[in-house]
């Protein structure tokens, strides 16, 4: 089963919940935390771990033999992307920044060989050991790359590949496509959220998603005490989700950020709102006593 720790606004702490809330969860399930925030995973950095056991996410790219072309433009045609054009006589040239990689150029090209399949590199996967008994799965997009969705897709189906009792997603912040295939066959979206204008109006995105993808939603509020939690819960309750938890603004978060010390192990009395945070997901999932 999935679970997964979204939120419309960037900067909300969301990689924290994650994080923390999988450290919480890890007693309960034989779990792997996955970081699709490709353009920026930091889920690394939090648990004090260098990415290990890379693999390249490929994507297929078309070269042309001109000598076998016939300059039917067919290619072009297909191309939902724009990304072949030709020239006045049908001589077909790519512009690979455009190119999605679906290759139906090829398959609609009438002279085998005339299309051959060439590759480019997107990004990476990684699968790295955490010291909290769990593994990480980061995907991580090329600096100039533009299409993220092949490394969220592949970074996903390693995680799904370790056939683990609870997959925990990490996605990146907003609603675009990546992070809808990022929540795709979630049980429960722990959205996080802060009671800033910004913080509600993205926040309520993201539980418009939930409830469009049919998927229970719950809310953390992180730094609750630096506006208005009221119009948080008041959205909440529009979408039919429930606020669990309420994270003031505090300085021994951001210790144990700095230490590089998870904050759900330590004394602080912080640490208990995480702690119940993962007590509400395992009531939700059945997991209760």
């Amino acid at each position: 089963m999935q679970i997964a720790v979204s939120g419309g606004k960037g900067g909300t702490g969301k990689s924290t919940v994650a994080i923390n809330l999988a450290i919480a969860l890890r007693e309960r399930y034989d779990l792997v935390l996955a970081d699709l925030d490709v353009e920026a995973p930091n889920d690394h950095l939090l648990l004090g771990v260098e990415l290990a056991n890379e693999e390249p996410v490929e994507l297929f790219m078309p070269r042309f033999d001109y000598q076998k072309c016939t300059r039917c433009r067919k290619c072009a045609e297909v191309c939902e992307e724009h990304a072949i054009i030709t020239m006045r006589d049908g001589t077909p040239f790519l512009m690979p920044n455009l190119c999605s990689g679906c290759a139906a150029c090829e398959i609609v090209c009438p002279v085998p060989g005339a299309i051959l399949p060439g590759k480019k590199l997107m990004g990476h996967t990684y699968l790295t050991e955490t010291p909290y008994g769990f593994p990480l799965v980061t995907g991580r997009l090329l600096e100039g790359e533009e299409r993220a969705m092949p490394i969220v897709s592949r970074a996903k189906k390693r995680a799904q590949g370790l056939e683990k009792e609870l997959l925990m997603v990490d996605t990146a912040a907003g609603t675009s496509n990546t992070v809808s295939k990022a929540l795709e066959d979630s049980r429960l979206i722990i959205a996080v959220t802060e009671p800033t204008p910004l913080g509600i109006h993205d926040g309520e995105l993201i539980l418009r998603l939930a409830k469009l993808m049919d998927i229970p939603a719950m809310v953390v509020v992180n730094r609750s005490d630096l506006g208005d939690v009221a119009k948080v819960r008041e959205i909440a309750e529009k979408y039919g989700a429930e606020v669990i938890a309420e994270i003031p603004y505090s300085e021994n978060i951001i210790r144990s950020y700095v230490e590089g010390k998870p904050i759900v192990l330590t004394d602080y009395p912080e640490a208990g709102l995480f702690r119940e945070i993962a007590s509400r997901v395992v009531e939700f999932l059945g997991g209760g006593e």
